[in-house]
């Protein structure tokens, strides 16, 4: 197999106009903000009128029809034009919790009455998967669907859902029948304003903290037959679908972080050389994250390329999701030490504390390395 996941021109040509529109129109200062945990709005829209959120989604329905590599090379160029690493955050969320399992598993009337709105930034949309009692072991969940008529009731409570406080549609994950464990669990489409669904607890966070979280309950909520998306017992493949793109692509935003980083430390360390002389320590930790960033990419590139292809590149996707994440974060602890005393002008502890949830969300590095052990047999 020739391994070949160069830009195109036109690639090219869309990860420049990401970064002039993210650099131009995305600039708000985010020391208030990110203190009162301000969503962004307005960015969230203007993302969506330049269509960021409708990357994935086919024309038809209004997105982009981009395949993943260059949905990718998009949401690279976005973290490096944009420093609210929240929004991009939510926008992450919604594209692969909500778009990707309409695109793949809704009927077409499921798909007409959503996605345009997703797309648009009309609606915010999230998946509910995450409970107090499975985290990491998302398939033991408590939450019951039970069958009535021609509406099914749900019951049960989640945590740590993305954009839950602003959402407009939840698929949310229950078990309708709890005696086949995993084969039992289904996706329910459940809108905003159903009675018995309600954002029970806004959670506060240390880093993204501009990107919402909140528990979610469900109590008695009465949902119409026609509202589960793909089969009954279809939630295993929906959900495991959904986080192939995402490992592939929440993290590619990191990658325009760390490009952002290097080239700011860079700058900084050239100053300090006019005035101190050369610093071998610091030069290392430059030279260190240019490794860094590089490898990432090329294990980032590689997973998007080989899903573009048509694989399923679980083993990639979960390299990608557990390198990245590291990467990252010690890109930011080096670019604190080369910074110094100015990380608070250039708001470095925020990058960091923005960069450490990326490994746990999404299935934690300790779970990627789980699955890539499982895959030797292990």
């Amino acid at each position: 197999m020739i391994v070949d996941f160069s830009w195109t021109d036109e690639q090219r040509a869309l990860r420049q106009s990401v970064i002039k529109f993210a650099q131009q129109e995305l600039t708000r200062d985010l020391i208030e903000p990110e203190r009162n945990e301000e969503f962004y709005w307005d960015g969230w829209k203007k993302c969506a009128q330049f269509g960021i959120q409708g990357l994935p989604v086919l024309a038809e329905y209004g997105g982009r029809g981009a395949d993943i590599l260059t949905t990718a090379c998009a949401l690279e160029a976005l973290g490096y034009g944009c420093r609210d690493n929240g929004l991009i955050f939510s926008i992450n969320a919604h594209m692969w919790s909500s778009e990707i399992p309409f695109m793949m598993f809704g009927n077409e009337e499921q798909k007409k009455r959503y996605l345009p709105k997703l797309v648009s930034g009309e609606y915010v949309g999230v998946h509910a998967m995450t409970e107090p009692t499975s985290g990491s072991d998302a398939f033991s969940l408590r939450s019951r669907a039970e069958l009535k008529g021609d509406r099914y009731v749900i019951n049960g409570s989640k945590t740590f859902i993305t954009n839950a406080p602003i959402a407009d549609v939840v698929i949310v994950f229950a078990n309708v029948d709890p005696a086949k464990g995993a084969q039992g669990i289904t996706g329910f489409i459940v809108d905003k304003g159903t009675p018995g669904f309600t954002i029970s607890k806004k959670l506060h966070k240390m880093g993204l903290r501009t990107s919402p979280m909140a528990e979610l309950a469900f109590v008695d909520c009465e949902v119409p037959v026609e509202n589960v998306l793909g089969k009954l017992g279809a939630g295993t493949a929906i959900f495991t679908a959904s986080m192939e793109w995402e490992r592939i692509c929440i993290l590619a935003g990191h990658l325009g972080t760390m490009q952002r980083l290097l080239e700011g430390c860079v700058r900084h360390a050239l100053q300090k050389k006019k005035s101190n002389g050369a610093l071998s320590s610091v030069s290392t930790k430059i030279a260190d994250m240019e490794i860094r960033l590089e490898t990432a990419r090329l294990v980032l590139y590689k997973a998007a390329w080989l899903k573009s292809l048509g694989k399923h590149p679980l083993r990639e996707a979960a390299i990608c999701k557990a390198y990245v994440a590291d990467a990252c974060v010690q890109t930011c602890l080096d670019a604190i030490q080369i910074y110094g005393t100015a990380i608070n002008e250039c708001q470095i502890e925020r990058e960091l504390r923005d960069a450490l949830p990326g490994k746990i969300y999404s299935g934690t590095t300790e779970i990627q390395k789980m699955i890539i052990a499982g895959l030797h047999g292990l």
